[in-house]
């Protein structure tokens, strides 16, 4: 199962990414610490997850295909 990841403003920076795929992620808690594992100074950023387009707020299963967006935070007014 693949998925694809989508990074955005400090967390793009953060990565070196935009964009990359990942296998053998089950849900949005795996990714989470998979993420951090691999990019260390994401564990001090808030940023949301959108899986699909649709930002989530617990623990969400994954598909073959999904993509996921890392987003910092928003602001503006």
């Amino acid at each position: 199962m693949e998925i694809n990841l989508l990074a955005f403003g400090q967390i793009a920076e953060s990565t070196g990414k935009s964009a990359w795929k990942m296998d053998g992620i089950k849900d949005t808690n795996i990714l989470i610490k998979k993420l951090e594992e691999q990019f260390p100074a994401l564990v001090k950023m808030k940023y949301s997850i959108a899986v699909n387009k649709k930002v989530i707020q617990e623990n969400t299963v994954l598909n073959d295909k999904d993509t996921i967006a890392l987003l910092p935070p928003f602001s503006g007014g």
